[in-house]
């Protein structure tokens, strides 16, 4: 194979490895309830949640609800209802599956259990807004907040106060009844309070750090939307039982073991990469150079894995995301080396508002941009990473994964 047939066969073993089949079928093994048991599952990973735990659960499961994004879904569960709703920002099917799920668990009583299953993307897939604070209002806080650069965990402090489900809001709503909560963490440091915006977990984050951040970035709001944010959330809740089941750092760890099976000395950097998309693709084409000219800090061939998140400012028109603007980046630095490849995916297969999961980029992409005329400065400056892969079949494409851990960076170098 070639570098770049092992760094896309690296990326789909980490992804395997954190589908969440196995996981939930793993966390269901113990699972008992004596009195009526439902399930909801949100997040872009909610539908394969949902089915694993009918497969495992069966009849046990009186009633469920998917609600996941647009093009997420792959079939009917039987039992369950199976909603698509919008991402990034919430949408009017987002209220409508949210309400639908409200009435599915006002019933429960005290010897019931619901079965929540959660992973990234349940902060705009599972949403009903505060009083007096309209969904348009939802919408402007979260499509500002994005394009400002805001990091998530900053984006879900302000989201959860805007809420009447997140923050731990929902869990009051589902007493007396219990909750185990089975989460596919998409969080730097799998905190539980932001994954989803944290629905079934004390909040905390409070309402002076939502107004620092509306504050930090500037965005204006009107005074119902202030008022709103001044109302705190849950600190303390006696009715759920949380487990982690999922992050990157299994990705990093299932890719590091996969870049050894193909001869490649692997380590893992970090699991916690965060910053602007672009510095991040410049840093890590620094490390490519130096690992090309000093054999440190790796020796070749090597394999330097990296998990995290990163941001994107958005200051122009273009289209793309955070791995597509890292690879972008990167491959400025990389220009003229060979046997370099750096790869950059997000692990739900959606990276941004594209259809891409991320870039490949090696040290001719550069070359191959100029011979089609693309300015790669230009392309940056304008968060156009998508149409300049594009043009050079340096897209990464692998379609909704139906898991979602962060994103996962591959630098291979032999």
């Amino acid at each position: 194979m070639s570098i770049r047939e092992d760094a896309l066969k690296i990326v789909d073993e980490a992804i395997k490895a954190v589908y969440p089949e196995d996981a939930v079928k793993r966390a269901l093994q113990d699972f008992e309830n004596e009195g009526t048991t439902k399930a909801l599952a949100i997040g872009k990973a909610a539908w394969r949640m949902a089915k694993a735990a009918k497969d495992s659960l069966g009849d046990r499961i009186f009633e469920g609800m998917v609600i996941t994004k647009y093009g997420h879904s792959m079939g009917e569960i039987e039992g369950f209802e199976v909603f698509e709703a919008g991402h990034p920002v919430p949408d009017k099917n987002t209220i409508k599956a949210t309400k639908r799920a409200l009435a599915m668990v006002k019933d429960l009583g005290q010897e019931d259990r619901l079965l929540f299953l959660v992973s990234g993307g349940g902060s705009s897939l599972f949403e009903l807004s505060a009083d007096n604070v309209r969904l348009k209002d939802l919408i402007s806080v979260t499509d500002r907040l994005l394009k400002c650069g805001a990091t998530i965990l900053e984006m879900n402090a302000v989201r959860k106060h805007l809420s009447r489900v997140k923050g731990g809001r929902f869990a009051e709503i589902v007493k007396p009844a219990r909750i185990c909560s089975l989460v596919l963490s998409d969080v730097l440091g799998n905190k539980l309070d932001a994954i989803a915006s944290g629905p079934a977990y004390p909040d905390a984050t409070t309402s002076e750090d939502a107004l620092r951040i509306i504050q930090k970035y500037g965005v204006k709001l009107p005074p119902t939307v202030l008022d709103a944010l001044g109302k705190e959330t849950p600190k303390t809740l006696d009715n759920v039982e949380s487990k982690i089941i999922g992050s990157i750092n299994m990705a990093c760890e299932a890719a590091k073991r996969a870049a050894q099976k193909l001869g490649y000395n692997s380590s893992i950097l970090t699991a916690t990469l965060d910053g602007e998309a672009r510095e991040a693709g410049a840093f890590i084409s620094a490390m490519a150079r130096e690992i090309v000219s000093r054999d440190r800090p790796a020796e070749r061939p090597c394999a330097i894995i990296l998990g995290g998140e990163t941001v994107v400012q958005v200051k122009g028109n273009g289209l793309g995301g955070r791995n597509q603007e890292l690879a972008l980046s990167a491959a400025c630095g990389i220009e003229g080396l060979d046997n370099v490849v750096i790869a950059s995916v997000a692990t739900d297969g959606t990276d941004g508002p594209t259809d891409a999961a991320g870039g490949i980029v090696d040290g001719e992409t550069i070359m191959r941009l100029r011979e089609k005329g693309v300015d790669v400065e230009e392309a940056l400056e304008d968060n156009d990473s998508y149409h300049a892969l594009e043009v050079v079949g340096d897209l990464l494409n692998t379609g909704p994964t139906g898991t979602n851990v962060n994103d996962l960076i591959i630098l291979l170098h032999n």
